[in-house]
């Protein structure tokens, strides 16, 4: 019987990037940042408030969670809906999460409307991503066993098989071990290790 496909990936992006957009005489400085938590992206904003301290919008949007559930859009003194909201748009259309986009802008004098903020900032944020490398990255969960030594050749049998990570371990008698797993193999993986003797999960 063939096996289903797994649905435990999202699409996100490998690595920061960053950029500039001119828009009559208006800088926009792009920035992209692959993220997994709200503490990053508040050490992201902070870093770039410090270095550019005397820029009048500092504009974002982020998402995170395979899902995308969490997500929130700032137009830090632009009008409403003009900068966060095309920002996190151009995220949405390309599918992606934990990731933080900040466009950082500099007035250069000339207003550009409500239609003219909108296309700069949308074409910042398709910039930074386009810049960047979109990738798929696998749901990872942990889990800790505690086993007899002489076990020990099942286990890393089933490490092997089940494609796991070992994050930390304790040999021993009683040895421990941590290891990472793709969210897609729980109930497998769980059913895997039941099957061993001596070994309990540890919850």
């Amino acid at each position: 019987m063939e096996s289903l496909p797994l649905d435990d990936t999202y699409l996100t992006i490998q690595k920061t990037s960053d950029g500039l957009y001119k828009d009559r005489s208006s800088k926009f400085f792009y920035f992209a940042f692959p993220v997994k938590e709200e503490e990053e992206i508040k050490e992201k904003l902070g870093e770039l408030r410090k270095t550019y301290y005397d820029a009048r919008h500092h504009c974002f949007a982020y998402v995170l969670g395979k899902e995308g559930t969490v997500f929130r859009a700032v137009d830090d003194g632009e009008p409403n809906h003009s900068a966060g909201d095309p920002i996190l748009g151009q995220i949405r259309s390309n599918n992606l999460t934990n990731i933080l986009i900040v466009v950082v802008r500099y007035f250069g004098g000339t207003k550009l409307g409500m239609g003219g903020l909108i296309q700069a900032y949308k074409t910042s944020a398709a910039l930074a991503i386009e810049e960047n490398e979109i990738v798929e990255e696998k749901v990872m969960e942990s889990v800790q066993i505690l086993f007899e030594y002489p076990a020990m050749n099942e286990v890393m049998k089933l490490v092997k098989s089940h494609d796991l990570t070992i994050l930390n371990q304790e040999m021993a008698l009683n040895c421990q071990m941590t290891l990472a797993y793709r969210k897609g193999i729980e109930e497998e993986l769980i059913e895997s290790l039941d099957s061993i003797e001596t070994l309990q999960i540890k919850s």
